[in-house]
């Protein structure tokens, strides 16, 4: 869910390549089908309003039986002070990044096969929020408590969420070519790793999720060490 750019593209990309049969699903159909001249032939996509619960609910009715479940969508982050937040623009953030995922999980939930999983995305600024990130904090923060609630509530199906930093994806896309530059710039800078992280860094972490048969309720932070500076 998410999967025709950015994070969920890498890691569609990735569980291709490791033989699975990936269905990628987005609410804009013709970045599906972009989204799939990158993915190896056979592998489908479908458009779907992931705010919209009618819609989800079907989509998991008619796909039937599954393996794994990766939440990456998300839009356009904004950073905002509390003072200049808007009440109706703050919960539509909540919107597809955390209502959307609880919707998805409650659909799929009982179509999951035995053995698989479902992976959730989060952010390290619930761990280190700067000024301007109330939302994104909160958003994080409460991914990672649903989570943790949900392995309990839907084992032995494994629940993990992933917690990038900064990563080069097309959620910045709201900010200027200058800012945004800037932005990776000064992150890099300041990181361990000395540079900011790629979509493929972070699709690594999903790969492993579902792959490793002994980990639940966990949250795997990959950051270049930003919550370390």
């Amino acid at each position: 869910m998410g999967g025709s750019s950015g994070i969920g593209l890498a890691t569609a990309k990735a569980a291709a390549l490791e033989g699975a049969d990936v269905i990628i699903v987005s609410s804009n159909q013709q970045r599906i089908e972009q989204a799939l001249t990158e993915l190896p032939e056979g592998n489908k996509g479908m458009a779907v309003d992931l705010t919209d619960e009618k819609q989800v609910k079907r989509f998991f009715s008619n796909l039937g039986k599954f393996d794994h479940l990766v939440y990456t969508a998300g839009e356009s982050l904004q950073l905002v002070t509390i003072a200049d937040a808007t009440l109706p623009d703050a919960r539509l953030f909540f919107d597809l990044r955390y209502w959307g995922a609880f919707t998805a999980v409650k659909y799929a939930s009982p179509y999951i096969n035995i053995g698989g999983s479902i992976t959730l995305t989060g952010g390290v600024a619930s761990i280190r929020p700067l000024s301007g990130w109330s939302l994104g904090a909160s958003i994080c923060a409460a991914m990672e408590g649903f989570t943790r609630a949900i392995a309990i509530e839907l084992a032995p199906v494994r629940v993990n969420l992933v917690s990038p930093g900064v990563v080069k994806t097309n959620l910045w896309n709201n900010m200027t070519e200058t800012d945004r530059e800037g932005l990776y710039n000064s992150v890099a800078n300041n990181l361990p790793v000395k540079r900011v992280g790629e979509a493929e860094d972070i699709a690594q972490t999903y790969l492993y999720l579902m792959g490793q048969q002994y980990s639940t309720g966990q949250v795997i932070v990959v950051d270049g060490g930003s919550v370390l500076v």
